[in-house]
């Protein structure tokens, strides 16, 4: 492995590792299964950009009801071969669920932002890895009763190492199976942020299909460790959910150029 990706590997394991410890003791832990559904598209507009979009539904109990859920537009500027920087806007909406919901009973609360990312693609003989360093601005609604009063205001920088291993061959051709993962930590930074300077951290594996050049399909299993930014309420206790389940993801990328 290249020095540069076996540090990332080793330095990303160790933070994961040492979340989890840390958040074991004197909180209070939210568990939630979780059922996410995710579509998302590079459509190809030139020969060096591409057009982004993105919807997730995020759903616990299986799937029965919802978490969240995420649409994203965006553009996508290829580098080189190996590199690439996108930025765009995201919307999210949260709904109530679990023991201790950040959305009030009976509302949904947006979230709006902006992102800006650069990713690398490196190699390990037949594993493909790439690693994608984000920055969010992050506008939370804040409500008086049901109304939005105001906007607050975050930033927040995530990293994500995704894995691709081909089944079949030394390369991944069409209508071939492969092994998927990765892991991405959420880190918040500056003056409006509180407790939840840990935001996330989310671990997935599983298994993939590459249909056609323009169409594949992921299903893993997601861990995800989230930190609240506030107490649970009457208490000075920090709230952690620790929630598991199935991430499938479908990506179809349409060519606009032919």
């Amino acid at each position: 492995m290249r020095p540069p990706s076996c540090l990332l590997l080793l330095l990303l394991c160790f933070i994961a590792t040492h979340s989890r410890a840390q958040t074991q003791r004197n909180r209070i832990a939210d568990h939630n299964t979780l059922g996410w559904l995710v579509y998302n598209g590079d459509n190809q507009i030139s020969k060096k950009w591409q057009l982004h979009s993105e919807l997730q539904l995020r759903r616990v109990h299986l799937g029965t009801d919802p978490q969240q859920l995420l649409a994203r537009l965006g553009g996508i500027y290829q580098l080189s071969d190996r590199v690439k920087v996108s930025g765009g806007y995201t919307l999210l909406i949260t709904y109530p669920y679990g023991d201790y919901p950040t959305a009030a009973s009976g509302r949904s609360e947006p979230e709006h932002r902006l992102y800006e990312d650069v990713s690398l693609k490196d190699a390990l003989g037949r594993l493909e890895l790439t690693h994608r360093l984000r920055l969010e601005q992050r506008w939370q609604a804040q409500f008086v009763e049901k109304s939005i009063e105001s906007w607050w205001f975050q930033n927040r920088i995530r990293y994500q190492l995704s894995l691709q291993l081909p089944l079949i061959g030394p390369t991944l051709d069409n209508q071939e199976p492969y092994l998927t993962a990765f892991d991405e930590i959420f880190i918040s930074f500056g003056r409006n942020v509180q407790n939840n300077v840990f935001n996330q951290n989310r671990l997935a594996g599983g298994v993939g299909y590459r249909f056609s050049d323009h169409f594949r399909l992921d299903v893993q299993y997601l861990y995800q460790i989230t930190q609240h930014e506030e107490d649970a309420p009457g208490t000075n206790t920090p709230v952690f959910e620790y929630n598991h389940g199935i991430r499938t993801v479908l990506a179809y990328d349409l060519d606009f150029t032919k």
